[in-house]
């Protein structure tokens, strides 16, 4: 036991640690008498696994020795452990240890281990950090040193990733009664942690609250707050308070030279004035990793920020990708899932599916490991939409419940529309073109239930083509206009052959086809195979109901190809219908009896077994309720039943064998 007790000590120390030094155990071990063959023995037990020199504890929590030890025992073990450490580079875990060890007041080694926690470099972590700064307050001679000290053991443990241990903390630093700018300095730390989980219409009103108690005493923190309360306005969607927030406080050139200038083009872009913001952001952007420019993943963070909001998603995912390894690298773990969130959003936006999807669920793992509620919710948002092209019902479902049970509480408008959005496409590639046209049309219109600011617009081509579809002209064009506006704007490098495929949704025949080629043209200036998918799909069914067939095939394998190669399986089951409605047959075809059906008439059964009523397979497919009346009752009559009930099993068995032969 007294072996176990040396690692929860040590463990103590660092609670994010990768297990604890073996080297340095067995020497306190040795030089406290103990038996160090007492390790073999603890591993074979399942106490504890000795890994690459490193011991991890086992099923049990590893602290249970130490808690449940006499103080007497507990300082023993720390002196042990500090001698032990004497010898290495670094003096944070021997003065740690012996202030640990201290059994009497011990003012000056308090104030020593307070110094080498503030101090920076060292290889010293945020969580470790974090205890010597709470064992220096301990040690400390007054409640407002001790108060100043517990709220910067709290903002470390809020960087490891330990939410509980920091509000814990701050609960300590509380009762100590600290004077305004250390009641500005826990504000801050609170505003923070409410961001990361918590409403953020609270978070907001804490972090303003923090910059105005630390406008005097601590200019830089307070900057710090009120870019943390921009954050909060723009997860709520609120823009005005975004612009409130950032217009706070001086604006002066000097050591803040990026800050000021992040700040200055933000606000404009926020304003309106996108030609005015982006000089400044693009300033941001081009010193990310630049020599002798601080490379801090907040630094890199906000240049990526930057970069999205410019429109240049290759720059978005080279300052988020930095921000990741440096993060990973030296800290802040609280910045990992952010990171992450980033990274799969650009990823996202440039149309790379499955890269998204990969990073998001990292970034998942990360922020509920974390306790960052809030991205997580952010990443499951994400998911949901990658489901959405990848063509599970299902999984969008899971992860937009999930998105949306934590928008609901903690007012994340941004997590919400994105929800929405993931399953207003599914609706789409499924054929659900009212409820697809449902869902978007409160998002990108106008109203209290307007979609968050820097999203609404990327889901107005879906809502067009719902829309247009389903015979609701007035309200697409209106959308289209408001796309164009934003499309000017160079905003998003896939805009511009949306707003030409928007435009061919609404033309007339004599200009429809000139807009799909226009559209096809430009998604040629960029990368993206879903959304050219997506145009070649509607420019091939298009044709298809011109009686041009032909042409009408070369567009839809086209579309195919892209799909597949984007792994938009949902899509492409929708290209192949179209395929088998033009008279092209290929792998997937119907088997047993559906064999005796036409491609019009096949289609209508699929649709009619999904649950869909006449008129939703009449808007699915472009035609009439009196076609869909005709070919159904000769599908009854070609397949020898009699109900919509015993149609649907019988595609259900016909797609299985299809499926699995």
């Amino acid at each position: 036991m007294d072996l176990l007790l040396l690692v929860a000590a040590e463990r103590e120390r660092d609670a994010r640690s990768a297990g604890v030094d073996a080297a340095v155990v067995l020497a306190a071990a040795a030089a406290g008498g103990l038996d160090t063959g007492a390790l073999d023995a603890a591993e074979a037990a399942g106490l504890l696994r000795l890994d690459g020199g490193r011991i991890h504890p086992g099923p049990c929590p590893a602290t249970a020795p130490h808690t449940a030890t006499p103080p007497a025992r507990r300082r023993a073990a720390h002196r042990l452990l500090a001698d032990a450490h004497a010898a290495g580079p670094r003096a944070l875990p021997v003065l740690f240890h012996r202030a640990s060890a201290a059994a009497a007041p011990a003012t000056a080694l308090g104030d020593a281990l307070a110094e080498a926690a503030a101090r920076p470099g060292g290889g010293a972590g945020p969580a470790e950090r974090s205890a010597a700064w709470a064992r220096s307050a301990e040690l400390a001679a007054d409640a407002g040193q001790r108060a100043v000290r517990l709220v910067e053991a709290a903002d470390q443990a809020r960087l490891a990733g330990l939410p509980h241990r920091a509000r814990e903390l701050l609960a300590r630093a509380g009762r100590e009664g600290p004077d305004g700018a250390v009641r500005g300095a826990a504000q801050l730390v609170s505003g923070r942690l409410a961001l990361q989980d918590g409403p953020v219409a609270d978070a907001r009103e804490t972090l303003l609250l923090a910059a105005e108690l630390l406008d005097t005493a601590d200019p830089r923190r307070a900057l710090d707050a009120r870019l943390a309360a921009v954050e909060a306005s723009w997860a709520a969607g609120d823009a005005a308070a975004c612009v409130e927030a950032l217009d706070l406080g001086s604006l002066r050139p000097g050591p803040d030279r990026l800050l000021t200038a992040y700040r200055t083009g933000m606000s404009a872009v926020m304003r309106g004035r996108p030609g005015t913001g982006r000089p400044p952001l693009r300033e941001v952007m081009a010193a990310a990793g630049a020599a002798g420019v601080p490379d801090g993943p907040e630094t890199l963070l906000r240049a990526g920020s930057a970069a999205l909001v410019v429109g240049d998603l290759t720059a978005a995912a080279r300052a988020n990708s930095r921000a990741l390894a440096v993060a990973r690298a030296r800290g802040p773990y609280s910045l990992v899932a952010q990171a992450l969130e980033r990274l799969a959003y650009g990823e996202l936006r440039a149309g790379r599916h499955a890269r998204a999807r990969a990073h998001a669920e990292d970034g998942l793992r990360t922020a509920l490991g974390a306790g960052q509620d809030n991205l997580a919710a952010h990443h499951h948002a994400i998911l949901a939409l990658v489901a959405s092209v990848e063509g599970s019902p299902e999984a969008v479902a899971e992860h937009a419940d999930a998105a949306e049970r934590v928008a609901a509480a903690h007012g994340l408008a941004q997590a919400a529309t994105l929800a929405q959005w993931a399953r207003a496409r599914a609706d789409l590639a499924r054929g659900r073109l009212p409820e697809a046209a449902a869902r978007l049309g409160p998002l990108v219109g106008s109203g209290p239930r307007r979609g968050h600011f820097a999203v609404r617009m990327l889901a107005v081509p879906c809502f067009v083509e719902a829309a247009a579809r389903t015979g609701q002209t007035e309200a697409a064009r209106s959308a289209v206009a408001a796309f164009a506006r934003w499309s000017a704007q160079g905003t998003d490098p896939q805009s511009g052959a949306q707003l030409a495929r928007c435009r061919a949704l609404l033309s007339g025949p004599e200009e429809r086809e000139a807009l799909f080629a226009d559209a096809l043209a430009r998604h040629d200036e960029a990368a993206g195979d879903f959304e050219r998918g997506r145009t070649q799909l509607l420019y091939g069914a298009w044709l298809r109901r011109r009686r041009r067939p032909g042409e009408a095939r070369g567009r839809l394998r086209d579309a195919l190809v892209s799909f597949e190669r984007g792994g938009a399986l949902g899509w492409a089951a929708q290209a192949r219908a179209e395929l088998r409605a033009t008279g092209d047959a290929g792998p997937g075809e119907p088997a047993g009896p559906l064999t005796l059906l036409t491609p019009q008439q096949l289609r209508i059964a699929r649709c009619v077994a999904e649950g869909a009523t006449n008129r939703e397979v009449a808007l699915r497919l472009s035609v009439s309720t009196r076609t869909v009346d005709h070919h159904l009752r000769n599908v009854f009559a070609a397949l020898g039943i009699r109900s919509r009930l015993e149609l649907s099993r019988l595609v259900d068995r016909a797609e299985k064998t299809t499926a699995d032969p």
